[in-house]
């Protein structure tokens, strides 16, 4: 899809207008950049809301305020402070990260896409993030946020939003491609200010997906991608279980297996399952357990 100067003038306005307007200027890593505390935000960030983000943000970098204090804290202190934002292995691939950062770079960031991707948990749209938004880069990359913004205003059906856009862009729900919009993104990005510019997408997409109603009820865009999946639920799953054994272990310090499975009964009642999902702690690097009892690695 090929945008015209006018169309992508007129994309830029809206998108920069309504952020003058609304822009979240009391989100802490965003008052003091630096790539480090864009790091950290961006990990905390997936998968958990903003507003959530913010406070678990601001005492993370009491706690740890370099990349080194990172590198030297115990796993066992990293993931006490990240308790309460779920999926713990974030948290161990930070710690990760922090010591590769401190024994490979000298505790600098690296400043490539390439260099970044190759850290612990960094995929393709966080490297595109921390390019943007830590060197004001003009990097290209899509997240949720950005996806709905532009699935909305480029795969729009003025009749029905549910259906697919116009003319030769038409596509069923689901079929919306991400490369399809990386393309976009490509030719919608401003020549400077690119960091404001993903603020401003990302605070849009915000907007966007919490005023955007269809019939009465709530309308994500995000369905017609195809790279849109829901979160799966949390209750009874075994992230949930997982979560509750390393909750347990941080109160603690030690418990036999057996008495993890017996705290752990009223999540599953199912033994098998339960020393499966303490074996999946063992094996990426949470647990260790010697003589039939189970702690925290250090």
């Amino acid at each position: 899809m090929k945008i015209s100067p006018k169309k992508k003038a007129d994309f830029q306005k809206l998108v920069l207008d309504y952020y003058k307007e609304n822009k979240r200027a009391q989100l802490p890593w965003r008052s003091k950049i630096t790539p480090y505390r864009v790091w950290i935000s961006e990990i905390m960030l997936q998968q958990t809301q903003v507003d959530r983000v913010v406070s678990f943000f601001n005492e993370w970098m009491k706690t740890f305020t370099t990349v080194q204090d990172l590198a030297n804290a115990s796993q066992i202190d990293v993931l006490k402070s990240w308790k309460g934002l779920g999926y713990n292995s974030r948290a161990i691939r930070l710690k990760r990260s922090a010591e590769i950062l401190v024994n490979d770079y000298y505790g600098k960031f690296p400043k490539t896409i390439d260099e970044i991707q190759k850290l612990p948990g960094i995929g393709p749209y966080t490297a595109g993030a921390i390019m943007a938004f830590a060197y004001n880069k003009p990097t290209v990359f899509v997240e949720t946020n950005i996806r709905r913004v532009f699935i909305y205003h480029f795969w729009k059906n003025e009749e029905n939003p549910l259906l697919p856009g116009e003319g030769g862009f038409r596509r069923k729900p689901g079929e919306v491609h991400d490369k399809e919009i990386l393309d976009l993104v490509s030719q919608t990005l401003p020549e400077k200010n690119i960091r404001e510019w993903y603020f401003a997408l990302m605070d849009y997409g915000a907007y966007l997906g919490s005023e955007l109603k269809l019939n009465g009820k709530k309308f994500n865009p995000n369905i017609k991608s195809r790279h849109y999946t829901k979160q799966s639920k949390f209750s009874g799953s075994d992230r949930e279980i997982r979560s509750r054994i390393v909750s347990i272990l941080l109160e603690n310090k030690k418990d036999s297996i057996s008495g993890i499975v017996k705290k752990v009964s009223g999540l599953s009642d199912d033994v098998d399952r339960v020393e499966r999902i303490i074996s999946t702690l063992e094996r990426d690097g949470f647990v260790e357990i010697n003589k039939g009892k189970i702690f925290l690695k250090k």
